[in-house]
């Protein structure tokens, strides 16, 4: 089967969150089952400075060309490189215009962006004689695609054949614009209804990928569930009941390979499950980095993420106190919302030997978090997936979290009557539930050390890998493709 995945980033060469890891990954995994796979993504600066970082070649293979539909004066080249150590190819979209910031979302206007882009992309596809079975495209800038496809190619016969899949990364990013942009994007005015792109007197890039995708994946199981509700749902949960025959949640993986303890060459010790003492020497190497006690008695916490609200920044503001009553250490790493940075250094400030903030976004300091921790937090108000679990389980460090959308399908509690589990956890959204947790992880941390080594190996023989889960995209990439060729046939 062929398989075009269209995305605004891709890791190693951009990435901002959870999104560029999936991309990055899953298409080598899909190759492995023996699909065709290739990807196309727009040529933002960063990926040329990391193409270069990695020595990639770089080819010409399309010259200046306007993106089909759209209203502008803007033209598009392509550029073709591979996904470093593979042979999935990577199809890059250049414009200086809309891709030339410095961040992956930064641009003269993001609904342009993501327009120019989507009808480009398509372009590629034809201009190339590229057919594939599936495009897969994912979030919201990359949603107008199944749009063009069910309104604008409706009778393209390169197209005849094709099915589309959309993944939801994060239902809380929607793309919400101007109706205006439904001239920009040349799509036809019937679509600025409430069955289709209309929400709430504005245009909903998301909720078109939603209702005109042949097929809509997200991100987890329990999320897929949860989005369905008004909870949860973002507004948009009445459309995805009434999709809801289409739409499957899949646990996203991590690749094995890059994410192991074993070589992983981020960090100064290797270990693995059965000699624990390169993480031991991994914790008092972190601790000397941060300027804290080195000392295996007490526990260390760690946190990484961006500082919003969805993440439970407000839930861990307010327990550190207690957290450090109980002679514990933390140390956070990312950035965002000003109020949460402000917080956290202050607290930096209240307690400089047993914390560590670092505002800042550090891929290879985030590896010797994973790796040094005692236990990683998530007490995420919502969260789609969640990678930070899956490679802290993977380090052997023990995740304690909100059970909800990927946290509660990856971290089960431990029973200690059965010896069974790899965390600790909390349903509702309160800070005394998530101090239980924590303490709950302290205890066995301090006074059970034959239960804490059983969690840590526990943790580590998790299988958080992609190999299931690519196995489970095959299965609904055939399931699409059936569905349309049956209609079309």
């Amino acid at each position: 089967m062929k398989i075009a995945f269209f995305s605004f980033e891709v890791y190693p060469l951009a990435k901002v969150g959870g999104l560029a890891d999936v991309v990055g990954s899953l298409p080598k995994f899909l190759k492995r089952e023996g699909q065709e796979v290739f990807i196309v993504m727009p040529f933002h600066k960063v990926v040329e400075r990391n193409i270069q970082k990695y020595n990639l070649k770089v080819e010409k293979v399309l010259d200046a060309f306007k993106p089909s539909f759209v209203s502008t004066n803007q033209t598009a080249e392509v550029y073709k490189t591979n996904l470093p150590n593979t042979d999935v190819e990577i199809y890059l979209v250049k414009n200086d215009y809309y891709f030339s910031a410095e961040q992956v979302y930064s641009s003269p206007d993001s609904a342009e962006q993501s327009i120019f882009f989507c009808s480009a992309g398509l372009d590629v596809l034809k201009k190339l004689d590229k057919k594939v079975d599936i495009i897969h495209s994912h979030d919201w800038q990359t949603a107008l695609i199944p749009v063009y496809f069910k309104a604008n190619y409706k009778e393209d016969q390169f197209f005849k054949d094709t099915a589309s899949v959309f993944t939801i990364h994060n239902l809380g990013y929607q793309g919400i614009f101007d109706k205006k942009y439904l001239d920009f994007a040349g799509l036809p005015w019937y679509l600025y209804n409430i069955d289709a792109l209309e929400f709430y007197g504005q245009l909903n890039f998301l909720k078109g990928g939603i209702v005109f995708s042949d097929m809509i994946t997200t991100v987890s199981p329990t999320y897929s569930e949860e989005i369905r509700s008004e909870e949860y749902g973002e507004k948009l949960h009445d459309v995805l009941r009434i999709r809801g025959d289409s739409l499957v949640g899949i646990l996203n993986g991590i690749d094995y390979e890059e994410y192991n303890p074993e070589t992983d060459k981020r960090i100064k010790y290797n270990y693995n499950s059965s000699n624990l003492e390169g993480k031991y020497k991994n914790k008092t190497e972190l601790q000397r980095e941060l300027g804290l006690e080195e000392t295996l008695e007490k526990p260390l916490f760690g946190f990484i993420g961006r500082l919003v609200d969805q993440k439970g920044l407000d839930l861990l503001s307010e327990i550190i106190d207690y957290l450090i009553m109980y002679d514990t250490q933390f140390v956070l790493l990312g950035t965002g919302d000003p109020k949460y940075e402000k917080i956290f250094e202050d607290l930096n400030n209240k307690y400089p030997s047993r914390m560590a903030v670092k505002i800042t976004f550090d891929i290879e300091l985030a590896q010797r978090i994973y790796a040094g921790c005692d236990m990683f937090l998530m007490p995420s108000r919502y969260e789609p997936c969640g990678l930070g679990q899956m490679y802290s389980l993977r380090y052997g460090t023990i995740p304690i979290v909100r059970y909800t959308g990927g946290l509660a399908d990856t971290v089960f509690e431990y029973n200690p009557e059965k010896m069974e589990g790899n965390g600790f956890g909390f349903k509702d959204y309160k800070a005394s539930d998530f101090l239980m947790a924590c303490s709950r992880g302290i205890y066995f941390f301090k006074n059970e050390k034959n239960h804490w080594r059983k969690i840590i190996e526990n943790a580590m023989s998790t299988d958080v890998s992609w190999d299931k889960s690519a196995r489970e995209y095959i299965k609904v990439y055939n399931e699409t493709v059936n569905r349309i060729r049956n209609v079309n046939h």
